[in-house]
């Protein structure tokens, strides 16, 4: 429970939201955190008032007991779940499949070679429609702003992406290259530069990730995109373009209307491999 703790606190930069996903008194997870700095006798976390974050300790240490964790989160489900069987219909968003989602899917269906896994890829928010529809049985997405339900498996944020030698003066148009409506990264994207009362124009709309990322390969623009799952080849648009922050939200799992035994043992093992599919 030491360890944990410690990735929850980790994951979270929060003793007081850790205490809440682990279903566990604050008093109990500093607990461990501190017990498990005595047992390796080096700090893993700097705490005040007001933030938490990792030394270079507990980088160290976050890497080895999420390994630790996520092999016998893993051990267990092989034996607790062989028997698990049905129809599974997958819901995730298009920003994820070129993570290793794939990997933890193909190990998924190893372990449950009578699950029946029917995979839909889409935009978030039509993926939420087909799931308030019962269209899906579990859904692995962006959560629309406003929307509630759901787990969290990590925060992020959307963040300005481009070829790396792309130049942007700070009064000039901004190329969009954008998924079709009802993306919520063009949503944010377009939000954020109107608001700035930034001119912009529409380079490339483009339905999939792999022809987002040849647009802007091309030198045709920039994309809103997840700042954790930036597409190979692609980097953080420099400051000094003048580009707007963009808006924060967070991948959640959200279940069907009805749980059932395929849906929790795959969440279960999205869970579980929270740092595979970032890393």
């Amino acid at each position: 429970m030491l360890l944990r703790s410690f990735v929850t606190v980790a994951r979270t930069l929060s003793f007081t939201g850790a205490a809440r996903r682990l279903d566990l008194g604050q008093s109990t997870v500093s607990q461990h955190v501190r017990k498990l700095e005595d047992v390796v006798a080096r700090p893993l976390l700097r705490r005040d008032t007001h933030s938490v974050e990792l030394t270079p300790d507990g980088e160290a240490m976050l890497e080895f007991a999420a390994t630790i964790l996520d092999a016998g989160d893993r051990a267990l489900a092989h034996f607790r779940e062989t028997r698990v069987h049905g129809r599974l219909r997958f819901g995730v968003s298009e920003d994820l499949v070129q993570t290793r989602l794939p990997t933890i899917l193909a190990d998924f269906r190893r372990r449950h070679p009578q699950v029946d896994l029917e995979l839909t890829v889409g935009l978030s928010e039509n993926l939420e429609q087909q799931i308030d529809h019962g269209e899906l049985d579990l859904l692995f997405a962006k959560r629309s702003p406003g929307r509630t339900g759901g787990t969290t498996v990590w925060a992020d944020r959307f963040v300005w992406v481009a070829e790396p030698g792309f130049g942007l003066a700070p009064e000039e148009t901004v190329p969009l290259v954008s998924y079709p409506p009802p993306s919520l990264s063009r949503a944010a994207a377009v939000a954020a530069l109107e608001a700035r009362g930034r001119s912009w124009r529409m380079a490339c709309t483009s339905g999939s990730l792999s022809g987002l990322r040849a647009a802007a390969l091309a030198g045709l623009g920039v994309v809103a995109h997840a700042e954790t799952l930036i597409p190979d080849g692609l980097a953080p648009v420099p400051s000094r373009a003048g580009l707007p922050e963009l808006d924060a939200f967070d991948f959640v799992l959200t279940p069907g209307r009805r749980s059932t035994a395929p849906a929790e043992a795959l969440s279960r093992s999205i869970r579980t491999s929270v740092d595979r599919l970032r890393s």
